[in-house]
């Protein structure tokens, strides 16, 4: 695959800033990776993967990848048999965790609107 495909944010033409927001979050576990993250704190791969049991290794793996690329998450491994991987939000990741509460609050008003809960 080119480097270009599997590099977020690689393209220049964007109508509005925010599309850069939704194609940094965009894949199927990276929101919950994200939030797991900036509501737990640092993760072993092993928990993420107890909290996203239908994520195969591969795809979380990825995903994580994707995402200590694009600067959201750090990764630090330490030198143990078998080794022991964390994962963290870095500064500019950790600057999501308002928006993301406020995107949560959000999704719990609108299910209830949904549902005929809300007014």
């Amino acid at each position: 695959m080119p480097e270009d495909r599997t590099h977020k944010v690689s393209c220049s033409s964007y109508v509005n800033e925010v599309e850069v927001a939704f194609e940094l979050l965009s894949g199927k576990w990276v929101p919950l990776i994200v939030w797991t993250l900036a509501t737990e704190g640092t993760k072993r791969f092993g928990e993420l993967r107890k909290i996203m049991p239908s994520a195969t290794q591969k795809m979380l793996t990825q995903q994580l990848r994707a995402l200590e690329k694009n600067g959201l998450v750090s990764r630090k491994i330490y030198p143990e048999v078998p080794p022991v991987v964390e994962y963290s939000l870095t500064d500019i990741g950790r600057k999501l965790s308002p928006i993301l509460k406020d995107l949560n609050a959000w999704s719990r008003e609108y299910l209830d609107h949904r549902d005929g809960r809300g007014k």
